[in-house]
C-alpha cells in the first residue's frame, strides 16, 4: 500500500512539474525588465522565429506590486528595428473580455520577419502616468534572433523569398539580351519563380485570414 502511494505521489509530482514547465517555457527566451510600477516580459510570440513565417512581438505586462496583468496599456506601441530599418506596429490584446478567451496582459504586434539576424523591439508611449521608452534586443541572454528556415527544413530545402527575388533580379537583365530560344527558357524559369511567389503570398493571406 505504501509503495502504491509512493508511486502515485511521484506521478503527481511529475505531472505537476511538466505542467509548470509547459506554462513557463514560452517565457524562457524572453527578457524581463521593471519599468516603473510595471514589469515587462518581451520576446517573440513563437520561438524559434524563422524568416518568412508569421510571428509576433509579445509583451506580457503585469503590475509589479500585485503581479496582476495590466489590461489597459495606454498609448503603448512598439517599433521593430532591424539594422537601419524600422516599422511601427500597434499592440493588440490577446484577451477578449466578451468571450473570456485569451490571456489578460498578453499583447502582440503581428509581423512576418523577412531577414535573419537580431531584432530590436522599442516600446514607447505611456501607461497611466508612467512614460515608457525601452528597447529590447535579441541575444544570448534575452530572446532568440530570427533564423534561416533552411536550418530546420526537411526533407527538402525550399528557397527563401529573398533568394527568389534575387533570382528574378538576375534573370531579368539576361532576358533582355538573350536569343529567342533562351528567352523562352528564361520565361519558363521566371514563370516558375513568379508562381512560387504567388503561392507564398496565398499562404500568407490564408494564414492571416485564419488568425483574423
Amino acid at each position: 500500500m505504501k509503495r502504491r502511494l509512493g508511486w502515485r505521489l511521484a506521478a503527481t509530482v511529475t505531472v505537476a512539474t511538466i505542467a509548470l514547465l509547459a506554462v513557463v517555457a514560452p517565457a524562457w527566451a524572453h527578457e524581463a525588465r521593471n519599468v516603473g510600477p510595471y514589469r515587462f516580459l518581451v520576446g517573440w510570440g513563437s520561438e524559434p522565429a524563422f524568416v518568412g513565417q508569421e510571428n509576433s512581438i509579445q509583451l506580457i505586462l503585469t503590475d509589479r506590486a500585485t503581479g496582476k496583468p495590466v489590461q489597459n496599456p495606454g498609448t503603448l506601441k512598439v517599433t521593430a528595428v532591424f539594422g537601419t530599418q524600422t516599422m511601427v506596429f500597434p499592440l493588440e490584446p490577446t484577451f477578449d473580455p466578451d468571450t473570456g478567451l485569451g490571456t489578460p496582459g498578453d499583447y502582440r504586434a503581428w509581423l512576418f520577419p523577412t531577414a535573419p539576424g537580431d531584432y530590436t523591439f522599442h516600446f514607447t508611449g505611456t501607461i497611466g502616468s508612467q512614460k515608457v521608452d525601452e528597447s529590447f534586443t535579441s541575444g544570448p541572454t534575452t530572446f532568440n534572433p530570427v533564423q534561416d528556415p533552411t536550418t530546420a527544413e526537411f526533407p527538402l530545402q525550399m528557397p527563401t523569398m529573398t533568394e527568389l527575388s534575387q533570382r528574378v533580379s538576375v534573370a531579368l537583365p539576361r532576358l533582355a539580351s538573350s536569343s529567342q530560344n533562351s528567352r523562352a527558357q528564361l520565361f519558363g524559369i521566371l514563370g516558375m519563380v513568379v508562381g512560387a511567389l504567388g503561392l507564398a503570398v496565398a499562404i500568407v493571406a490564408i494564414a492571416t485570414r485564419k488568425r483574423a
